[in-house]
């Protein structure tokens, strides 16, 4: 099944070139794939083809093309997962740091989904497919609680309740720097970086309201860290790590958002080596609450933070508090 969308670029905009515009109009898809969209003849300029560097000079009619994707097959893995709950509808896990939640290209193997379809025997399926219902994700590096659904009845359920804002979701976080209150909220939308794709920002044009509300657990003056618990309403990629990011809070260890030379500075060397340990960003999801799709109860399921994390605090703890 296809999907058409037609664009317009204003008569009062500069000129600019087709893929920078296009950039901007989708800022989920990749240069690369927009590309391949232009050369497959996806993507038409005033309904004749084109190419990924012609100029726009206002006035053009764009119309765009997307087929249904491909979909990605993953294979049941025997990988052992920590369970923090399951019944017919659901499963709850405590994924590890390193963990990728769904396949994707570099990661077909691996994965959160592919171990679900080796644990659960007794999936439903999704839409027709036999697989897990993937709802929410985090991030490879962060550790903490996610649930998966097995069926569209919870499938939908939870969807719902993430669409609307009612799952309790709170994270830890340890950040260089101090907030400049004990405690506050961040709402600034967050899209696709203008400039290099891997990354959000703050700054896109085409950027979605991202809400996290935060509060500082612990100072470490002498470190100049800052433990902190937040809470998020809405669940925009790499949320956290951008919003602390812009305000100059970045997440310790963060490969993408941090700031390697604030590490360096920490004249503690132990510290510094408890910190090299940690296989990315220092960000664990901590609590997970929801509403069951079935019996309609509130649960709600917490893990303990990860041991290159915890050794950290520890440290922190006793040396700098």
């Amino acid at each position: 099944m296809e999907e058409s969308q037609q664009l317009l670029f204003s008569e009062d905009r500069p000129a600019e070139r087709l893929d920078t515009f296009l950039s901007e109009c989708f800022p989920n898809i990749s240069r690369s794939q927009l590309k391949k969209l232009i050369d497959n003849g996806q993507i038409t300029l005033n309904g004749s083809p084109t190419k990924s560097s012609n100029k726009l000079r206002g006035g053009e009619s764009i119309q765009v093309v997307f087929s249904e994707p491909e979909p990605v097959t993953a294979c049941p893995e025997n990988i052992p997962l920590h369970i923090l709950y399951e019944d017919q509808d659901v499963i709850v896990i405590n994924k590890p740091a390193g963990m990728v939640v769904h396949p994707a290209a570099g990661h077909f193997n691996g994965t959160l989904v592919n171990a679900l379809l080796y644990h659960c025997q007794d999936l439903a399926g999704i839409g027709g497919e036999l697989r897990p219902g993937i709802v929410h994700r985090i991030d490879k590096d962060t550790s903490g609680v996610i649930i998966a659904t097995k069926n569209d009845l919870s499938h939908h359920h939870l969807a719902a309740q993430f669409k609307d804002h009612s799952i309790n979701r709170r994270y830890l976080a340890l950040v260089h720097g101090f907030p400049v209150q004990p405690s506050g909220t961040i709402d600034h939308p967050i899209g696709r970086h203008p400039t290099q794709r891997k990354k959000m920002s703050g700054k896109s044009k085409n950027g979605k309201r991202a809400v996290t509300h935060w509060k500082t657990i612990k100072q470490y003056n002498n470190s100049k860290l800052t433990l902190i618990e937040l809470k998020l309403e809405t669940g925009r990629t790499h949320q956290i790590r951008v919003h602390f990011s812009e305000i100059n809070c970045p997440l310790v260890g963060d490969p993408l958002y941090g700031n390697k030379s604030r590490t360096t500075a920490i004249k503690d060397g132990h510290l510094r080596q408890l910190i090299s340990q940690l296989p990315g960003q220092a960000l664990h999801a901590q609590k997970l609450g929801f509403i069951h799709p079935r019996s309609e109860k509130y649960m709600e399921f917490s893990s303990e933070m990860p041991e290159t994390l915890s050794n950290i605090i520890t440290y922190l703890d006793n040396i700098f508090l």
